[in-house]
Parts: structure tokens; sequence; C-alpha cells
């Protein structure tokens, strides 16, 4: 999810979509406990109509560098193992 945000901010569905096969109480769970931890901010626009936002802060930007690492490591380690 913290990948997806990186292109920018997105809405609730919009995560819902990109996220394949997550359920709108698994991504609202995800979603608050990211906000917890610091990584990502809700911004609530009041409109009309009210729209949700949600986007990485500083720290959740600072963290994709890792992830990228991560991720480029499993593809070169794991997907030979399935």
């Amino acid at each position: 999810m913290l990948g997806t945000l990186s292109g920018g901010p997105a809405g609730f569905r919009a995560l819902g979509r990109a996220v394949e096969g997550i359920s709108d109480s698994v991504l609202s769970d995800r979603l608050s406990a990211l906000c917890d931890a610091g990584l990502v901010s809700r911004n609530v626009d009041a409109g009309p109509p009210i729209s949700v936002a949600y986007e990485l802060t500083d720290a959740g930007r600072a963290l994709l560098p890792a992830l990228e690492q991560i991720t480029r490591w499993s593809e070169e380690h794991l997907s030979s193992a399935a």
C-alpha cells in the first residue's frame, strides 16, 4: 500500500482497487495502522462532497527506498523457489 501511495495521495476506493483482493474492513484497519505508525496521513476535505485522501508522510517516503530494495531482493531470490 505504501508503494501505491508513492505516486501521490489516493482515496479509499482507489487504494482498494490497487490492492487486489483486500476487503474494505482490512483496508480500513491497515490504513489506520499506517496512520498510527506515522507513515500515512489521512486528510479530510469538508467538501461538499466530503472526501478523504491518504498520503505518505515524510517518514513513509523515507521508507520507500528500503521497500524497493526488499522487493528487488525477493524477486531475485524467492521467485525461483516457487
